[in-house]
């Protein structure tokens, strides 16, 4: 099942609903409703399995909306945390993986499909650049949960594009600053939330990712250093984890490049779906176009296993 907020044309009101075959079914008369649109969607995953006959039966009979007709919204438009791995993709040609880390990136930086990823004017000598990631839907309250328990805190995927400001090369700005990935517009969702039974497994999903028609990322969850089991049982260990939390899982940094003004990006998770994006930079700075070699990039038109033999 896939879940989404959306907008009927000519109309503000965002509304529940799934995404199907046949186009967007609301579900507005059959789900609790929340006081913002973040708190229907949480209300959604945390009575899911009462709820779960009355949204199938809607998926079935439902009357249907074009997809062409809405306009799809981030389906959490306002996560409690964003939780983002620093890393986490086999690169380099490394034999053992890097010690597992996350950052929490700002909530208010939360665009969906359709929307713009706005540039901050600053002066500063930067690169913004796209990082094109799986992230996991929490159901909470989860805390101290072990990796083989890890599906009981998830309730679904979704993608999320952790948008950096870099400095020279691949330093994060301010020496690995978390503030510069929390700018507005910085953490594109979407286009859904896929329930955690339509992918059997979240370590082998195909990610893609293009900037004006060119493939930048294009790599398999396969290829994680530490994979979901792990990343959950890490995080549940230092925080308790809620409804509507995300995991971002980090990316493959294979295709790296820079995101710059006029520029139209699209975003595919195989299996949740695509969205698509557009870039504005009020001040109009430019950057070679293409994949950016200094970022660990190699050829993007391949997906890549660099997951060392002595660890597959």
């Amino acid at each position: 099942m896939k879940l989404v907020l959306f907008q009927a044309k000519g109309n503000q009101t965002v509304l529940p609903g799934l995404f199907t075959d046949r186009g967007v079914v609301g579900i507005t008369d059959a789900v609790p409703a929340g006081v913002t649109p973040q708190t229907t969607m949480t209300g959604i995953i945390e009575g899911f399995d009462r709820l779960r006959p009355s949204l199938e039966r809607l998926a079935r009979e439902g009357k249907a909306i074009p997809a062409s007709d809405v306009q799809l919204r981030p389906p959490l438009p306002r996560p409690g945390k964003i939780l983002a791995c620093i890393a986490n993709y086999w690169e380099h040609g490394a034999l053992e993986a890097r010690p597992l880390n996350m950052f929490l990136k700002s909530s208010d930086a939360v665009i969906g499909p359709g929307d713009t990823i706005v540039l901050p004017e600053f002066t500063e000598p930067w690169i913004f650049m796209h990082e094109a990631e799986l992230a996991l839907v929490i159901k909470g309250p989860a805390k101290g949960v072990k990796r083989d328990n890890w599906r009981t805190a998830v309730f679904g995927y979704t993608g999320m594009i952790d948008v950096s400001a870099r400095g020279e090369g691949r330093r994060t700005w301010k020496a690995g600053s978390w503030l510069g990935k929390s700018f507005d517009t910085f953490a594109p969702i979407g286009p859904c939330i896929a329930t955690i039974d339509e992918i059997p497994n979240p370590n082998d999903v195909h990610v893609q990712f293009w900037v004006d028609g060119q493939l930048r990322h294009n790599y398999n969850t396969d290829d994680m250093e530490h994979l979901v089991p792990e990343l959950v049982e890490f995080a549940s260990t230092i925080m308790t984890l809620n409804s509507g939390d995300l995991i971002a899982c980090g990316t493959n940094h294979e295709g790296l490049g820079p995101l710059q003004d006029g520029e139209v990006v699209d975003f595919e998770i195989h299996g949740i779906g695509r969205m698509r994006l557009h870039v504005r930079d009020p001040l109009k700075r430019t950057w070679e176009k293409g994949i950016y070699m200094g970022a660990d990039s190699t050829h993007p038109e391949a997906v890549q296993r660099n997951r060392p033999p002595s660890v597959r």
